[in-house]
């Protein structure tokens, strides 16, 4: 009679708890993708103050994990986790994996963390491999832009599943965003903490309005993608054999219109 009342009232809470959006994926199975990060940085989608070096332009290491919508790495207009500005800052990443690692214990909010290898030019690919689960079918990750202040790209819980299905592919043009920790305004801009400290902010062709901007080009409606992501769904193959690399040619983001 006890554990039936325990039982009832387990129940009575389970329902009572707010449904996420990542509930509504019914898919059986674990789902294997191939992420494919294209880094389309190139001076001639972007001319004002590009790096040519100490350090040239380039892409930090990928830092992604799969969760549910309990966890959340970074989203806009919120305050970004000291992770996430070491990351966005410095590159480093120990600080973001132990938050990660300290979700998924309290809350089993985190399914699994990925990484792909850095990209030592402005334009190229990356890519790694990650493992969605019906419970965890949210994506998100971080990329930062080097040199930059604080700069970085990325996605903040994309859900790979529909229902009752995990999605083929997919692919998000990627544009910049400020982690709102550092006051620098051009790629070579010196350490110069934000206090207090901003909001995660996306950079724009006019935002922050002001000349000495690198991405400042009033001229323009939109800034180019300066990156892009693609995930496929990998089909199951037998033991012992691996996936096939899948190749993606990068699509032109150049500006038609010359902008000094």
């Amino acid at each position: 009679k006890v554990l039936w009342t325990v039982l009832v009232t387990m129940l009575g809470y389970a329902s009572s708890l707010p449904v996420g959006e990542d509930a509504l994926c019914t898919a059986e199975d674990l789902a294997k993708y191939r992420i494919i990060f294209i880094g389309k940085w190139s001076q001639t989608a972007f001319p004002k103050q590009y790096p040519l070096y100490r350090p040239p332009a380039q892409w930090s290491s990928l830092l992604g994990v799969t969760h549910s919508s309990d966890y959340s790495m970074w989203k806009k207009n919120e305050y970004a986790s000291n992770g996430v500005r070491d990351f966005a800052e410095k590159g480093e990443a120990w600080a973001l994996m132990k938050e990660i690692e300290e979700a998924g214990e309290k809350i089993q909010s985190v399914h699994g963390i990925f990484s792909a290898p850095a990209i030592s030019s402005g334009t190229g690919q990356t890519s790694t491999e990650l493992e969605a689960h019906p419970r965890h079918p949210l994506v998100s990750f971080v990329v930062r832009i080097v040199p930059s202040p604080d700069w970085f790209v990325g996605i903040d819980s994309l859900n790979l599943c529909e229902g009752g299905r995990w999605m083929d592919e997919v692919s998000v043009d990627l544009f910049p965003y400020d982690a709102g920790t550092d006051s620098g305004f051009t790629f070579s801009s010196p350490n110069f903490a934000t206090i207090p400290q901003d909001t995660v902010t996306e950079i724009t062709c006019s935002s922050p309005s002001h000349p000495a901007n690198s991405f400042y080009y009033p001229k323009l409606k939109i800034l180019p993608p300066i990156a892009q992501v693609t995930m496929v769904k990998l089909k199951k193959s037998q033991p012992g054999l691996s996936a096939p690399f899948i190749n993606l040619p990068a699509k032109s983001n150049e500006i038609i219109d010359t902008v000094s």
